[in-house]
């Protein structure tokens, strides 16, 4: 219990080394626990060490196969690699051992599923079938905690929106925001408040978003100068993802700066997957405020890293078409559309 907590310390201070460390200390005493390879995999994933990682996650699953933990891990190389077929088949048959996990952990593992299906652009419906009869679902469950429903839930509508499916995603927000109105649920999470905020200032909730804005200055103000320090930029992303809402691009450019990334933002207690959407965000927000030079160099970029990611090549397709490159964007174009048809088409 005392190196969860110290894990769960490194992740929100965003120090997966420190916590690979913790974790390495007591590893030579616990070999035969699955839950210390879930444990072990975990900072091998943020600090990007991928093969590693599913060794130790494969350890945990050989000895105990319902290891949530490294179910978890598992399907975040799947995800990382663009294995996204493996990914949701492998969650989707471990998902009948989810009865036990808190309401975070089941909506989380659901999550990843249907980000999955939506990074390996599989019919939306697919993914809206996951949204309803396996995340929001769990709001029926009488021991439920909403706000870790909702964490998941926003970081998935975030990314529908990002990819241009802006109708389905304010459809799913509509019976919601009575709820993310409601200031009992701000301040679990630091990515909740920042999920919040997108989904009030894209509804137009403008009060609300600006009440929560400034309760999220306030906190920050009366920390001490060292956590201000680090949290100003949590206070800068905030401001970035509300006036995203607004569809203020150029706003969001100016106050990001030009060397945003989303991976430097792991104080919001975020894992990679979880801050990618902010990267995502980034690249639409270049490409609508004319700084499509520099989304063409982070795009290249990360596809060198991702290449199987259709969305990563639409947005580059996108950058060469205004930039007036018809050629670039051909084959960027039919690339995507290749990775489409490798999945679930």
């Amino acid at each position: 219990m005392s190196l969860k907590r110290a894990q769960l310390l490194c992740f929100y201070v965003g120090r997966p080394d420190t916590s690979l460390k913790f974790v390495q200390q007591v590893l030579p005493e616990n070999q035969d626990r699955n839950y210390i390879y879930g444990m072990l995999a975990f900072p091998l994933l943020e600090l990007g060490r991928m093969d590693e990682a599913e060794i130790a996650a494969r350890k945990g699953l050989a000895i105990n196969k319902n290891d949530f933990w490294s179910q978890h891990n598992m399907c975040h190389v799947f995800q990382q690699e663009c294995r996204f077929r493996e990914a949701t088949e492998f969650m989707e048959s471990c998902s009948p051992s989810w009865t036990s996990c808190s309401s975070f952990m089941f909506t989380h593992n659901w999550w990843h599923v249907a980000v999955c299906y939506l990074e390996a652009e599989a019919p939306i419906s697919k993914v809206m079938e996951v949204y309803d009869q396996n995340i929001m679902k769990e709001l029926d469950r009488s021991d439920c905690e909403p706000a870790e429903v909702y964490v998941n839930a926003l970081g998935l509508l975030l990314r529908l929106y990002v990819r241009g499916e802006i109708g389905p995603a304010k459809e799913k927000l509509t019976p919601l925001l009575d709820e993310l109105k409601n200031e009992s649920i701000w301040h679990a999470e630091w990515l909740l408040d920042l999920l919040i905020l997108w989904a009030l200032s894209s509804m137009n909730e403008i009060k609300a978003a600006e009440n929560l804005l400034d309760s999220l200055r306030s906190r920050v103000s009366s920390m001490d100068t060292k956590r201000q320090q680090v949290m100003h930029k949590a206070i800068q992303l905030a401001d970035a993802v509300y006036k995203y809402g607004k569809g203020e691009h150029k706003a969001v450019f100016d106050t990001l700066g030009p060397d945003f990334d989303g991976l430097s933002y792991k104080m919001i207690g975020a894992s990679d997957e979880q801050v990618d959407v902010f990267n995502e965000v980034w690249y639409t927000v270049l490409i609508n405020a004319g700084e499509t030079s520099t989304a063409i160099e982070l795009l290249v970029k990360q596809i060198s890293k991702r290449q199987g990611a259709p969305f990563l090549w639409r947005l580059l397709e996108k950058a060469y078409a205004v930039e007036g490159r018809g050629a670039d964007a051909s084959v960027a174009a039919e690339k995507a559309n290749a990775l489409q048809a490798a999945q679930f088409h």
